[in-house]
C-alpha cells in the first residue's frame, strides 16, 4: 500500500497552512496527499451542559447515533481545500476522508498509514469539536509516524533564502538549512535518517546542532571551575559529534552536514536555529514510563517556541 502525507484539517488558520506545507512536501516525496478531518460525535461541553435542556442534549445524542455531522456545511471543509490545493499544485494526488471519534486517537491511527502527518501548531478547534492544543500534543506523544507542526502563517518563501535583489525570503532562492538536534549519548539512526533525507529533497544543508552540560557532580566539586578540564570535556563531547556523523556524509555525500557545538541547554539553541531553518528536526523516545508517553522537555520546548516547521519523529 502506497503511504500519504496526511493532513489533520479543521478549515483553521493552522490547518490551512499545514495543508500547504503538506502538500509541499508531498510533491517532493512524490507521494498522494490525504486531507483528514475528524469529528467528535457529541461536543463534551454540550454533553455535559445540562442547563442547555433535555431537547438540545437529545438533538445532539440523535445526530451522533446517525452518523450525522454536528452542522450543515461541515463536509464542505475538505471538499474546499482539496480543490485549492489542486489548483495550487496541479499533478498532485489530493484524497480527503471525514472521520469521527476522538480527535487524538482518530489522528495517532490516521498516522499509522502515512509517511508522515501533518498538523497545525497551535488550537486546533473546528466545526466538529473541540481540538485543542492538548490534541497536536498527545498526538505528538503517541503516533507510530513522523508528526511536523506548521505554525498558523507559513509562507513558503519562509523556508528560503533572502533574496539579496529584495532583500526578503523568495520561493525563488535557496531553500535554508534543515535544523537536527541531536543527543549524541543515544543517537538513533531513524531521526537522522529522517533528517538528512529531508535536507537531500531540498538540495539544502543539514545543520546539526548539540547542546552539553557537564555532569553534574562537576559542579558539585567544583570542577567546573576548572577551564583547562572543562575544554577537554567539551572536545570530547565534539569528536564524538563528528564520530555519529561520519558514515551519514557517506550516505549523503550530496548533503553538507555541519556541526554546531553548543554549551547549555538544547532547546533554547535549537529555537535559535530555528529562525534560519526551513525546517527543525528533533526526536521522541518511544519507549514508555510508568507514567505513559512523554514527549521530552527538548522537544516540548521546541514545539512551543520554534519558528520553523518541527518534525517530531518517534525513535527507540
Amino acid at each position: 500500500m502506497t503511504r500519504t502525507v496526511t493532513v489533520g484539517l479543521d478549515g483553521s488558520p493552522e490547518s490551512r497552512a499545514a495543508a500547504e506545507w503538506a502538500a509541499r512536501e508531498a510533491e517532493l516525496l512524490e507521494l498522494p496527499l490525504k486531507l483528514v478531518q475528524v469529528w467528535e460525535p457529541v461536543p463534551a461541553p454540550m454533553a455535559q451542559a445540562p442547563l442547555l435542556g433535555p431537547e438540545t442534549h437529545q438533538h445532539w445524542t440523535e445526530r451522533s447515533e446517525m452518523g450525522v455531522p454536528p452542522a450543515e456545511g461541515w463536509g464542505s471543509v475538505p471538499r474546499e481545500a482539496a480543490e485549492g490545493v489542486r489548483l495550487r499544485h496541479p499533478g498532485l494526488d489530493v484524497t480527503t476522508e471525514q472521520l469521527s471519534g476522538r480527535p487524538a486517537d482518530v489522528l495517532v491511527g490516521a498516522a499509522k498509514d502515512a509517511e508522515l502527518l501533518v498538523l497545525g501548531s497551535r488550537a486546533l478547534g473546528g466545526i466538529g469539536g473541540f481540538m485543542v492544543g492538548s490534541v497536536g500534543l498527545s498526538v505528538v506523544a503517541h503516533a507510530e509516524r513522523p508528526v511536523v507542526l506548521v505554525r498558523a502563517g507559513e509562507q513558503v518563501a519562509d523556508e528560503h533564502e533572502t533574496d539579496p535583489a529584495t532583500g526578503v525570503p523568495s520561493a525563488a532562492t535557496a531553500f535554508r538549512p534543515v535544523v537536527l538536534g541531536l543527543d549524541i549519548e543515544s543517537p538513533d539512526d531513524d531521526l537522522i535518517a529522517f533528517a538528512a533525507a529531508a535536507a537531500a529533497r531540498r538540495g539544502t544543508s543539514l545543520r546539526v546542532v548539540h547542546g552539553w552540560n557537564p555532569p553534574y557532580y562537576y559542579d558539585a566539586y567544583g570542577v567546573a571551575a576548572d577551564l583547562g578540564l572543562r575544554q577537554e570535556l567539551a572536545r570530547q563531547e565534539s569528536t564524538a559529534l563528528s564520530e555519529v556523523l561520519r558514515p551519514w556524509r557517506e550516505k549523503f555525500p550530496a548533503v553538507e552536514i555541519t556541526e554546531e557545538f553548543h554549551y547549555g541547554t538544547p532547546g533554547n539553541h535549537l529555537v535559535d536555529a530555528s529562525g534560519e531553518a526551513c525546517l527543525v528536526v528533533v526526536g521522541r523516545r518511544t519507549r514508555r514510563s510508568s507514567l505513559g508517553s512523554h514527549i521530552g522537555s527538548v522537544t516540548h520546548t521546541v514545539l512551543h517556541h520554534a519558528t520553523a516547521p518541527v518534525a517530531v519523529v518517534p525513535h527507540g
